[in-house]
């Protein structure tokens, strides 16, 4: 109790402090605009993932129609979709570093994303196909740029950088552990378009919120391309350690296509396998095949600190637990979480249905992995990229994001000729395979990185 009272305290002291250098819980203030923001986001955005492939694959004849399409054609869709999401970060990223910064972009990202998400709620084709672009150019030009401005929050070698991304990350998953029970409920139930207005309405509080709490942010996400001394510094080329830095990072980023590609099978082959396989009854109630889409959210709710303070243990213990380390681990773990879905597929081949016990286990592995992975991730973006070319640099992660959601819709296909037991046990052996040769390598990638996380042990 007092600790949390002497946290408010900074806050509501004297006006003499400047707003964005209060605290909270240790953090700056800040950092929670943010979590909210995106939080918000990511309710609309899984919110709608939830029930797009649901929506597409639902026959024009049930009392609740969708389009009809086979599954091919909806995952088809939906690797080109969550593709181009994450793919146009890299355009959202050059534009904030060229000619808006950060946290104008932010701001646009948000209003293209209520536009996008309200467009869907309209009951016609061209709406559909037009909310799908405003949502890609939306997600486009906020995802890269508010992850940047978690970094700029923290000064280099700030130790809490690492638990600021994750207590961020905790924010994405609130949001999507919400939106899949609630938009998913009222999509299946009441109606798809439902969902899809009800996840506008998501986005809408986030763009409120963001607006209001700029004044914590006015020492990030500005536009560097204004003063003489910065024009110098973004034309000065890069040095040998930055080059050798941005080769660490785009190694880095061949780990985060195959786990994405892996991960991603979870809105897409995933998802119709929970729908049309998984005996999902509870007495008589059927769950609802959107829920199964909160569980990972929920599990990084709960056992997102207890990650992060594991390898703040094993830190303080000096064992290795380097970003690279642990992106590596976040592989092979999630890889492991696909042979329960192979078991899931020898019980439906078995008895004509798989319990759901079965999605529960793969996805806490999935959900262990991704905490080991992607919150560090986007930290260790904002570690080794250099200044000038930051929210570039975290748009080609997004990115490779990117490519990893059509990989997945790439496999969700085959699934159709090769049936979906091969595709989930090649996921997991392919998984924990490129994860162990990439450990072997760790030594010599990490020498590139010329001991930029080294610092983090002295301060603090």
């Amino acid at each position: 109790m007092y600790f949390a009272q002497n946290y408010k305290l900074k806050i509501m002291s004297s006006t003499s402090i400047p707003a964005h250098q209060k605290e909270l819980f240790g953090h700056p203030v800040g950092l929670y605009v943010l979590f909210f923001t995106e939080m918000w986001e990511r309710f609309s955005y899984y919110g709608m993932r939830a029930i797009l492939v649901l929506y597409l694959i639902t026959e024009v004849k049930e009392t609740n129609p969708g389009l009809g399409w086979s599954d091919g054609d909806a995952l088809a869709l939906y690797g080109w979709y969550t593709m181009m999401v994450y793919v146009m970060s890299v355009p959202g990223g050059y534009i904030a570093d060229k000619f808006l910064g950060q946290k104008k972009s932010v701001l646009i990202g948000g209003v293209l994303l209520l536009i996008g998400h309200s467009t869907l709620a309209i009951e016609q084709m061209w709406a559909f196909y037009t909310g799908l672009v405003f949502i890609v150019l939306g997600v486009g030009m906020l995802k890269p740029n508010i992850s940047t401005m978690v970094g700029g929050l923290y000064k280099q070698g700030d130790i809490r950088r690492d638990k600021g991304f994750t207590i961020f990350y905790i924010g994405i998953n609130v949001g999507a552990f919400i939106s899949s029970l609630v938009v998913g409920y009222v999509g299946e139930v009441y109606g798809w378009h439902y969902g899809f207005g009800l996840a506008g309405i998501g986005m809408g509080l986030g763009v409120l919120q963001y607006a209001f709490g700029l004044k914590y942010l006015s020492q990030v996400g500005n536009y560097l391309g204004d003063s003489k001394g910065t024009q110098e510094v973004m034309k000065a080329p890069l040095t040998k350690v930055e080059k050798d830095r941005v080769i660490v990072l785009l190694i880095s980023f061949l780990l985060v296509i195959v786990f994405w590609g892996a991960f991603e099978q979870a809105g897409g082959l995933m998802n119709i396998y929970t729908m049309e396989n998984t005996d999902r009854f509870l007495g008589d109630w059927q769950v609802p095949a959107s829920w199964f889409q909160s569980i990972n959210a929920m599990f990084i709710i709960f056992f997102g600190t207890s990650v992060a303070l594991f390898w703040a243990n094993r830190k303080l213990k000096g064992k290795v637990s380097t970003s690279l380390f642990k992106m590596i681990v976040g592989l092979i773990i999630m890889g492991v979480g696909f042979f329960f879905m192979t078991g899931a597929t020898a019980q439906y081949e078995a008895t004509g249905s798989s319990a759901m016990y079965w999605l529960v286990f793969a996805y806490l592995f999935h959900t262990i992995g991704e905490l080991c992975l992607s919150p560090v991730a986007l930290s260790f973006v904002t570690k080794l990229a250099p200044v000038k070319y930051a929210s570039i640099m975290m748009g080609i992660y997004f990115a490779m994001t990117g490519f990893g959601s059509k990989l997945a819709g790439l496999l969700g296909e085959w699934s159709s000729s090769l049936g979906a037991s091969t595709i989930f046990t090649g996921i997991a052996v392919t998984s924990v395979g490129i994860g162990v040769i990439v450990l072997m390598l760790r030594p010599k990638l990490e020498a590139l990185t010329h001991g930029v996380e080294d610092e983090e042990a002295v301060v603090n």
